[in-house]
């Protein structure tokens, strides 16, 4: 089996260790990443080549002084070479629209 060339994908992140064959991988494939780039826990990995990810962060309430707790759910791709499970924590970059719901792909476990 040929070792397949991996892309520089233009951030500081370490290659997987898998290799896939799909064009929708940044590593493997032809996708770019730009834009934003978060860090979140996957919550679900359920669907096929979909990973759901969630982070907390406060928000400022001026009426009343106060913070309060929010969160945010991001449906990514999860390539196949990456292959994030539920509970990893994992890094993801904005890319073209994959699907309907998908703007996001997972380019790192971290």
């Amino acid at each position: 089996m040929k070792k397949k060339k991996v892309n520089d994908i233009g951030l500081e992140a370490k290659a997987p260790a898998g290799v896939c064959d799909g064009e929708k991988c940044p590593w493997h494939g032809r996708l770019k990443i730009r834009g934003r780039i978060f860090e979140g826990k996957i919550v679900s990995s359920k669907p096929a080549n979909t990973a759901i990810i969630s982070w907390n962060y406060y928000k400022y309430v001026p009426k009343y002084e106060r913070y309060e707790r929010r969160k945010t759910k991001i449906e990514s791709h999860n390539p196949k070479c990456i292959d994030a499970r539920a509970g990893d924590m994992v890094r993801i970059g904005e890319c073209r629209p994959i699907s309907k719901s998908k703007r996001f792909v997972v380019f790192e476990k971290l």
